[in-house]
């Protein structure tokens, strides 16, 4: 499973140096230079953007994957240069391409009572007694807790803070969560 790390956003300067939207929460690993990471081209990057051919006759795309050659902080944001765009018209072709890693390569934490969003994502939740209550959809980031956001069984959505007292058991090899709700959360 591809999962999005981040995404480009504008050209800073004219050395080829984007900014990039962090959405990892190990941007220091998943930026490090040398690391190469997938790409998913956007409408916008697919041709919207006109930029100079690297050769002549040859149009500029998007790759498959980027190299990164530098990155740098700026005002909390990382700035990086792939290899082969070296100039803001190049550069600019990247614009709005989502930065991905497989999965397989993320390395899972080491503290049991944490997890990353794609292993939870499409797990059954259940209550104490086993009842059905639907499916984890998504995780919210929320300032305050992450929320488990369930596809009920009977249509639409319910949210569910992730923290011990709603959530005491989470068994990845089973498929499963448990989920202690209190009285009229799903009645929100």
């Amino acid at each position: 499973m591809l999962l999005i790390v981040g995404r480009i956003g504008r050209p800073h300067g004219v050395h080829g140096e984007v900014t990039v939207e962090v959405r990892t929460d190990e941007p220091e690993a998943r930026f490090a230079v040398g690391t190469v990471l997938r790409t998913e081209p956007t409408a916008a990057s697919r041709g919207g953007n006109a930029a100079p051919a690297a050769r002549p006759g040859e149009p500029v795309t998007v790759p498959e994957e980027l190299t990164v050659e530098t990155v740098r902080w700026h005002q909390g944001h990382p700035l990086m240069r792939f290899e082969g765009f070296y100039d803001r018209d190049l550069a600019e072709v990247l614009r709005g391409t989502m930065l991905l890693v497989d999965s397989a390569e993320v390395t899972p934490p080491s503290d049991p009572d944490e997890f990353n969003d794609h292993q939870l994502v499409g797990l059954t939740v259940v209550s104490p007694t086993g009842e059905t209550l639907g499916e984890v959809a998504r995780i919210d980031h929320a300032p305050a807790s992450d929320l488990l956001v369930l596809r009920r069984p009977e249509g639409g959505t319910a949210l569910v803070p992730f923290v011990k007292a709603i959530v005491p058991e989470v068994d990845l090899a089973a498929g499963r969560v448990v989920v202690d709700a209190p009285a009229g959360l799903f009645d929100l």
